[in-house]
C-alpha cells in the first residue's frame, strides 16, 4: 500500500538538473527565459546586507544553494524557489524588472560585510538612478570582479512536463514554508497566483472593501502580514466547500482555496461577500465579531467568531436580506448568539482547530437560519 502511493508519487514528478553560471541565468531572465512572477516580489523583503551578503559569497566563491524551476509549457521556466537569490543578483546587475511595468528596477549599491568591508558603496555600475549614493560615491566593481560574479554556478533543480500543476504548488509550498521569508498566506497568496492570476486579483479586491476592513479591525502590522487575505481565504473556503475533518487546517485551506480558483466563481462570491460585511458592518461595525458581556463588546477579533457569525451570514444571507429589517435581525441574531452556552464549545482553550471548525461553521450555519 505504502509503496504504491510512493511509486504513484513519483510518477507525477519528472525532475532534471542543470549547473549554470550566473551570467547564463542572468541572460535567460532579461530573454523572458525564465519568469519571476512580479506578484511573487511582495515575497521579496531582504534588507541591502542580506542583499550584500549574498554577493560577498559570490565574490569568495562560497557555494549557493540550489534554486527549483517549473517548466511550463512553452518550455520557459518558472521560479518557484530562489527568488530572493536571483532577484538580488539581477537587481545588482540592474536588470531586475519593476513589478507594475517592463522597465528596470534601479540598481541597488551593496553595504559592507563582516568580511569585505570595502563592499560599501560598491555598484555593478555607476549610475545615477541609485537613491541617497551620487554617483561619485559609488564604487564600481571591476572586470575580474564582475567575471568571477558571471561565471559562479548555480544548480538549478527543474521540476518538468508532464508534472502537474498540483505538483508545482505542492513543491513551492514545501520549499518555502520553512523559512522566514514567507508567512503560510503569503505562501497561500503565491499558489492561487500560480493557479488563476484573476483570482488572485479578485481576492485582492475583496480584501480592501471597507465593509471587511471595518469589521475585522485590523491593524497595519496585520495587514503587512496578509491577515486580511487569511480571512477572505477562510470566508470563501468554508462559505463554499464542506470541511470533512480529515486533513489539518492549513492544508484544508490551501487545498481548497486552490479548488476555488479552479472555478473561478467570482460574481455570486463577491456579492455573498459584499452582503455579508455590508450587514455586519451596519449593525456593529468593529465590534460586530467581539463578544457581547456585560452590555458591551471585548475582546479581540477571532477565528471562531469569524467562522460561527461571517460565515453563518454568509450562508444564509438571502434569508437574512428578506426580513423587514435586515440590520436589526442581525443585530438581535448576533446579540442571543453570545448569550448562548452552546458556544463554550468553541473557545475553550486547546480546541484544536479540526474540532473546532466541524463545530462552529455548521452551528453558525444553523443560527443564523432562522
Amino acid at each position: 500500500m505504502l509503496q504504491d502511493e510512493i511509486d504513484n508519487a513519483q510518477r507525477a514528478v519528472r525532475t532534471d538538473a542543470y549547473q549554470l553560471s550566473v551570467g547564463e541565468i542572468a541572460n535567460m531572465y532579461k530573454n523572458g527565459e525564465i519568469i519571476i512572477n512580479p506578484d511573487f516580489q511582495r515575497l521579496f523583503r531582504w534588507e541591502i546586507g542580506q542583499k550584500s551578503k549574498l554577493i560577498e559569497s559570490i565574490l569568495l566563491g562560497i557555494p549557493i544553494p540550489s534554486i527549483f524551476v517549473f517548466e511550463r509549457m512553452d518550455s520557459t521556466w518558472e521560479l518557484i524557489d530562489g527568488l530572493q537569490r536571483i532577484s538580488t543578483i539581477i537587481e545588482f546587475m540592474g536588470e531586475l524588472k519593476d513589478q507594475t511595468s517592463s522597465a528596470s528596477r534601479p540598481p541597488i549599491a551593496l553595504s559592507a560585510t563582516k568580511y569585505l568591508s570595502s563592499l560599501k558603496n560598491v555598484v555593478w555600475e555607476k549610475s545615477d538612478q541609485i537613491s541617497d549614493l551620487s554617483v561619485e560615491e559609488q564604487k564600481e566593481l571591476s572586470a575580474s570582479q564582475k567575471l568571477t560574479i558571471k561565471r559562479s554556478r548555480i544548480s538549478v533543480e527543474i521540476l518538468k512536463r508532464p508534472s502537474d500543476n498540483k505538483t508545482k504548488y505542492d513543491l513551492f509550498q514545501r520549499l518555502n514554508a520553512g523559512g522566514s521569508a514567507a508567512n503560510a498566506q503569503e505562501i497561500r497568496n503565491c499558489i492561487i497566483i500560480m493557479v488563476n492570476d484573476n483570482y488572485a486579483r479578485f481576492m485582492r479586491d475583496l480584501s480592501i472593501f471597507s465593509g471587511f476592513l471595518a469589521v475585522v479591525s485590523l491593524s497595519d502590522e496585520q495587514i503587512k502580514k496578509q491577515k486580511d487575505m487569511e480571512y477572505v481565504s477562510r470566508f470563501l473556503v468554508h462559505t463554499y466547500i464542506q470541511y470533512d475533518g480529515k486533513l489539518d487546517v492549513e492544508e484544508f485551506i490551501d487545498e481548497s482555496i486552490i479548488e476555488l480558483a479552479t472555478r473561478n466563481e467570482t460574481q455570486q462570491a463577491r456579492a455573498t461577500f459584499n452582503d455579508t460585511f455590508g450587514l455586519l458592518n451596519l449593525a456593529f461595525g468593529s465590534d460586530a465579531l467581539r463578544r457581547i458581556q456585560d452590555g458591551g463588546h471585548a475582546g479581540r477579533v477571532g477565528l471562531a467568531a469569524f467562522e460561527c457569525i461571517a460565515v453563518g451570514v454568509a450562508k444564509n444571507i438571502a434569508y437574512i436580506q428578506s426580513k423587514p429589517n435586515p440590520v436589526e435581525h442581525l443585530r438581535l441574531k448576533i446579540k442571543e448568539f453570545w448569550d448562548s452556552p452552546e458556544i463554550d464549545n468553541f473557545f475553550s482553550s486547546g480546541l484544536r482547530g479540526t474540532v473546532r471548525i466541524q463545530r462552529t461553521v455548521s452551528f453558525g450555519e444553523r443560527w443564523f437560519s432562522v
